[in-house]
């Protein structure tokens, strides 16, 4: 029962860290670049967890760093550039959105590759949640018909890679210390963001010149430490304290606060988004929900 409603509490933990972490994305863009955005992020965070968690890696089994080394760049590297590449061209809370295709990528992967079954509530719960994202979308799209949505595809793509990486650490790594996961991750993938971002300018007289470089840099920093650094930690705890699905469902509530963050700063949001919001609730209850 404690570890039932413990789950619960790292869930809304993960989801207001993680919800807010799109607009500290959409802030961090005004002075920095999205290469410069997401290797900076990158190397800021694996710096903070590769002092805390260093003593961790020397838990980890050998035959566990081939998982550790592709869940870091399944579920932080590549990730971490496409969702700057896509908000440069479409607002954050509707970003948000579509990363609520997780938790339907998820179970199609862990019954496909990973042969981790699904109950049929728990697909009909992920059916719902994604109507509701399908009509947050629909809505975002029409409010605003200025943005580019094939920029909706580097999202898409990251949460493809999510889905993969949140199967890995259940089926691949449940023994493993979750600090330690996170640390081996930036282990293996800090050192090409170091070379992402020797050829991104970031050091040009220009760059560090720029008057929107402080603002932009305070922005990551909070994002690195609490919207990565300690997110990772808490949602490879969540994976392997409950299901691949329950875990990815806090892409469900995610976007809440999104528009929460995005509709103060400006950005567009109606009656009909927030009723597809509930609808997404009702979807992480059902595939969640114990007989």
């Amino acid at each position: 029962m404690k570890n039932l409603n413990l789950k619960w509490v790292y869930l809304i933990v993960l989801s207001i860290i993680w919800g807010s972490s799109f607009i500290l994305i959409k802030k961090s863009l005004i002075g920095l670049t999205p290469y410069q955005l997401g290797a900076l992020r990158t190397i800021i965070t694996g710096i903070i967890l590769l002092v805390v968690g260093y003593r961790k890696l020397k838990t980890v089994n050998k035959n566990k760093w081939k998982w550790i080394a592709l869940s870091g760049f399944l579920g932080s590297f590549f990730p971490g550039f496409l969702f700057a590449i896509a908000e440069t061209q479409i607002d954050s809370a509707v970003v948000s959105i579509l990363n609520s295709l997780v938790p339907l990528n998820t179970i199609l992967f862990g019954f496909a590759v990973f042969k981790i079954a699904s109950t049929k509530r728990q697909i009909i719960g992920v059916i719902i949640g994604f109507i509701g994202t399908c009509i947050l979308i629909y809505k975002g799209s029409e409010l605003n018909p200025n943005q580019n949505y094939l920029f909706a595809l580097f999202v898409i793509v990251s949460t493809l890679m999510y889905a993969a990486n949140v199967n890995i650490i259940k089926r691949y790594l449940q023994n493993v210390k979750p600090l330690a996961i996170a640390s081996g991750n930036y282990a293996f993938i800090i050192t090409p963001a170091f070379i992402v971002l020797l050829f991104t300018d970031f050091f040009s007289s220009e760059t560090l010149n720029n008057t929107a470089l402080p603002k932009a840099l305070l922005y990551l920093l909070i994002l690195s430490i609490f919207g990565t650094a300690m997110a990772k930690v808490l949602f490879n705890k969540l994976v392997q304290m409950s299901t691949p699905v329950f875990a990815s469902s806090v892409t469900y509530i995610i976007p809440i606060t999104a528009l929460i963050w995005g509709t103060l700063d400006g950005e567009s949001f109606s009656l009909i988004q927030a009723l597809a919001a509930l609808l997404i609730l009702l979807g992480v209850y059902l595939a969640n929900r114990r007989k």
